[in-house]
């Protein structure tokens, strides 16, 4: 259930309220709007909690919420979030671009990197310093030491860091070195990874697994939500299908249907969804066109000799027109980016 407090309730008042609901078994997320501070109340419906709390003085009604991802979605917060790391802010009309390499690989690649993507305009830099891959045999990352490189790499450039948090154990130490923490596709439904990083109040780019439904994607943010984490980005990075023609399918109708569903900023991420660097430029643009917060591209200074997906990034070059591209439909649509 969604209590909306009447007009100018305080602190106090909230609170009063955050008591008695979770003193009826319930979970209690307070979430402030613009023009009005709502409580979800989550838990097992009982008979008769609804006319108890709407029988408090303080509180205008309270509302059912219907869709089964409950904070997560329009229901409980009609406005749209917005999240911001240093420089990088996704939302509220402004795009974020994170960009960079697949892998830190070395000093001399990711402060590279760094400074190129910074000087196309790219506010984040992502790298992945613990890597998951499908061969046990593959580059797995430099794992502490590629978290200080990119530390390095933040205080030469003062682009936020984003980088993939792979276990339970590894959050604490991820997060000392990350402003966001990315959850790969691979471990969209790692609940109790998912519940760690929401612990940490960090904020938290959950990327969509190749197979998931939106219900399915929407129940996971749920996860990092119910630990009264609000900052949690949702990524499309592409879906298995049948076809063969690209790494993966890249289903942008994903965003406007989001948007309807959800006020949690989405960003996409053309280079997975896409697997090929030259149609990662024109599928910039197009998310952007569809409505995206933000974008998160694979971007190595020398892509043919990437320890992983050098195939889909692009090289610095390329990114700067991508931004360009992307730039111009940004504007047209009055966004800032």
């Amino acid at each position: 259930m969604i209590v909306v407090m009447k007009s100018g309730s305080d602190d106090a008042a909230v609170q009063r309220m955050v008591s008695r609901i979770e003193s009826m078994g319930l979970k209690a997320h307070v979430i402030v709007g613009i023009e009005r501070t709502v409580v979800a109340a989550i838990g097992e419906k009982r008979n008769g909690e609804r006319q108890t709390l709407e029988s408090c003085e303080e509180v205008e009604k309270v509302v059912p919420i219907l869709a089964p991802y409950k904070v997560a979605s329009r229901e409980a917060k009609p406005e749209p979030t917005t999240v911001q790391a240093l420089d990088l802010k996704i939302g509220g009309g402004s795009i974020g671009v994170i960009a960079g390499p697949c892998s830190v690989e070395s000093e001399e690649q990711i402060l590279s990197s760094a400074a190129e993507v910074k000087a196309a305009g790219a506010k984040g830099l992502r790298g992945g310093a613990f890597k998951p891959r499908t061969s046990p045999y593959s580059f797995q990352g430099l794992k502490e030491e590629g978290l200080k490189l990119l530390a390095a790499a933040r205080d030469a450039t003062g682009l936020a860091v984003v980088t993939e948090v792979m276990t339970p154990h590894h959050v604490e130490l991820v997060s000392r070195y990350a402003d966001v923490l990315q959850i790969g596709a691979r471990n969209m439904q790692n609940y109790h990874l998912l519940q760690a990083v929401g612990e940490t109040g960090k904020i938290v780019l959950l990327k969509r697994g190749p197979c998931a439904t939106m219900d399915e994607f929407l129940l996971a943010a749920e996860y990092v939500l119910d630990q009264g984490n609000q900052q949690v980005v949702l990524c499309e990075r592409g879906i298995r299908t049948f076809e063969t023609h690209t790494r993966f399918t890249l289903p942008l109708a994903t965003v406007p249907y989001l948007k309807e569903r959800t006020h949690l900023p989405i960003v996409v991420d053309p280079s997975h969804g896409t697997g090929i660097a030259s149609l990662v430029p024109p599928m910039c643009a197009a998310a952007i066109a569809a409505g995206a917060d933000g974008l998160i591209v694979e971007v190595h200074p020398d892509p043919s000799n990437a320890m992983s997906d050098g195939a889909q990034s692009l090289t610095p070059d390329a990114f700067a027109q991508a931004m360009d591209l992307s730039r111009k439909v940004a504007v047209a649509l009055g966004y800032e980016m």
